[in-house]
């Protein structure tokens, strides 16, 4: 009868038994590392761009996007490509977002199966970046009428103005008030009130570009600030929102009108003094007074 000894040596590197467990736990600590870096930002670009650092891992990609009903985003230097594969973003069954990948060539099933597992660790930094944007953007939000508030109206006018006097361009600053709004409210209700106030709002909505920014501060008090400017531009969107206000059958059922002043930034500004140089120019048009745009 021959005896089989089992001789247990440590010192072999190589044990053919614990293979794939190793492999297992090195794939569990890497996905734990990226995990955590996804944690560390609530930008959804920055989030991509860490993402992405994993995926090409994995496939060979030009570009990467996300976009959601509220909001998108994209990795830093996407390029399209001549395929797409999309991925529909889910928690508990529940859609987030579509995530795209910008192919030169077709994606292996292997790496669809691999980057489909790494999206399990992508969705939860994503939808909490998306809730964090939501409620910045509530934040920044007039709940009436569903512009910009003061606060939000002075960060972009600082941001405008630092980049117009990067890019040598100007900004403009129109603000406006309405004419026998108090009267409205003191004789109809305030929510009659209201009514008046989101249709002078829809009305400024129509008179200017996508790229120009409208704010309500309270009240009956509105600003817009419009970059690349000049003076015909200004002009243009003052004509244009007395037109808009002049055929609103609201306004015009309670003969309400609007005060208008404009300014045009001058490389001694600041967010302060175009300010007050705008709102000048309101009070002189009350006083039916002229007023000349500044230009230097």
């Amino acid at each position: 009868m021959q005896t089989l000894n089992l001789v247990n040596n440590d010192h072999i590197e190589f044990n053919a038994f614990t293979l794939f467990d190793t492999q297992d736990r090195q794939n569990n600590s890497r996905k734990l590392a990226l995990a955590e870096q996804l944690q560390t930002s609530l930008e959804i670009d920055t989030i991509l761009n860490i993402f992405a650092m994993e995926a090409t891992k994995f496939v060979d990609f030009t570009g990467l996007y996300f976009k959601s009903d509220v909001t998108s985003g994209e990795m830093r230097g996407s390029k399209l490509a001549r395929k797409e594969r999309h991925f529909e973003l889910k928690i508990n069954k529940r859609y987030i977002g579509t995530l795209t990948y910008a192919l030169n060539k077709p994606m292996p099933l292997a790496s669809y199966n691999m980057l489909k597992n790494l999206h399990t660790l992508l969705v939860h930094p994503l939808n909490n970046a998306m809730l964090y944007q939501q409620a910045l953007s509530l934040a920044m939000q007039d709940g009436l009428t569903g512009l910009g508030n003061r606060r939000h109206f002075d960060q972009q006018i600082k941001r405008a103005m630092h980049h117009a006097n990067r890019q040598g361009t100007k900004v403009g600053l129109i603000v406006c008030d309405l004419n026998k709004f108090k009267a409205v409210n003191d004789n109809h209700g305030h929510h009659v009130g209201d009514q008046v106030l989101t249709h002078f709002a829809q009305a400024l909505i129509e008179s200017v570009r996508d790229s120009e920014s409208l704010f309500r501060f309270g009240g009956d008090e509105f600003a817009i600030i419009v970059e690349n400017a000049d003076e015909q531009a200004l002009t243009i969107i003052e004509s244009r929102l007395q037109h808009s206000v002049n055929t609103d059958s609201l306004l015009a059922r309670y003969k309400v009108g609007s005060s208008i002043g404009c300014a045009l930034m001058t490389r001694a500004d600041n967010e302060y003094s175009l300010f007050e140089r705008a709102d000048s120019c309101l009070y002189q048009q009350k006083l039916a007074q002229p007023c000349r745009l500044s230009i230097i």
